[in-house]
């Protein structure tokens, strides 16, 4: 049985700045999706930024509403960044941008 039937996908996607992993689980009540870069991750509301600030960790991540859920990591790319960690914060990512400018950001930093 392949993974998509499961509810899972995994695909890179191209970007202005790069290839990127892009990926997005389902389940019965609910998913979740993100953007893997070597220097970071752009999730949906599942992530937690301090917990990331803890440990050193660029995440910058959106959120989704009823109206329009965050389902794929494509959806993530013209979603509006609402909370970043410290990591992502020092790497140039801010709350308000787009989630491709905060990839372009994160492929950006050393």
């Amino acid at each position: 049985m392949s993974l998509s039937k499961l509810g899972y996908s995994h695909r890179i996607l191209e970007t202005p700045s790069g290839p990127v992993l892009g990926c997005s689980y389902r389940w019965p009540t609910g998913q979740y999706c993100a953007i893997h870069t070597d220097r970071g991750i752009l999730g949906c509301g599942l992530y937690d930024c301090q917990v990331a600030s803890k440990f050193g960790m660029p995440v910058a991540i959106a959120r989704g509403t009823p109206e329009k859920p965050l389902r794929e990591p494509e959806d993530l790319l013209d979603a509006k960044i609402a909370d970043v960690s410290e990591g992502a914060r020092k790497a140039g990512v801010e709350p308000g941008m787009t989630g491709l400018e905060a990839i372009a950001r994160l492929l950006a930093s050393s």
